[in-house]
């Protein structure tokens, strides 16, 4: 990565043609060529830009400015043209891991199975991957009447997660012990059609707000 802050003026020809008149702004290159000059402000999107692979040619004039001259095979040019650099700086930033997103099904498991009194008043957790022989179930619990209730638990709620739910209900409902066991589908989002499934076998849903799990104030949870 190279961070160059520097009065320039950037001419830009390609899809379109644009000029950014003489002003300090940040030159950001990436070790992949892509290139963007920023303003300070505008948040995180830049004045003008150019997706790699490019390539960068720099020249010093007759008055000694430095220029930068950046093309690709898309017959794009970025000419950016520095009358005086503030700061050059350079860092070797490695190989990025990636972005590990939040709320993953096995979190949000773990944060409904502390508080699933939130679902329903006097619910208690049974077990966490309750096992069946065709599969764990994510959550068993026993509601206030003391019956038993299967959640499932989605990040995004479609129809496959719904009828995986249908088959633990069906297997568990055997059981003497414990049935009836009715059955809850939880998920950040539902899709409709999987909505409709699910209430058309008498299974409840349960829309997971994953900042409220986590003791952010938002808003309650939604049973339908």
């Amino acid at each position: 990565m190279r961070l160059v802050i520097a009065n320039c003026t950037v001419d830009y020809s390609g899809r379109l043609d644009a000029h950014l008149s003489e002003a300090v702004r940040l030159i950001m290159v990436k070790a992949d060529g892509c290139i963007s000059i920023h303003a300070d402000g505008g948040a995180y999107k830049p004045l003008n830009w150019m997706n790699a692979p490019n390539s960068i040619h720099e020249s010093t004039d007759d008055d000694d400015e430095l220029t930068w001259l950046v093309t690709n095979d898309k017959n794009e040019k970025l000419t950016i043209k520095l009358h005086e650099i503030i700061s050059d700086f350079s860092q070797d930033m490695g190989i990025d891991p990636g972005l590990q997103k939040d709320g993953v099904e096995a979190h949000l498991q773990e944060l409904l199975a502390a508080n699933v009194d939130k679902i329903s008043d006097g619910m208690v957790l049974v077990r966490r991957e309750y096992p069946t022989d065709i599969g764990p179930v994510d959550l068993l619990c026993r509601d206030d009447k003391g019956e038993a209730v299967a959640i499932e638990i989605k990040r995004r709620g479609e129809i496959d997660g719904v009828e995986q739910l249908s088959r633990y209900l069906d297997y568990l409902n055997r059981d003497g012990n414990l049935r009836p066991v009715s059955g809850i589908f939880a998920a950040q989002e539902i899709k409709p059609q999987a909505r409709v499934l699910a209430e058309d076998r008498g299974i409840k849903c349960l829309l997971l707000d994953y900042d409220e799990l986590r003791g952010i104030e938002s808003d309650e949870l939604k049973l339908f």
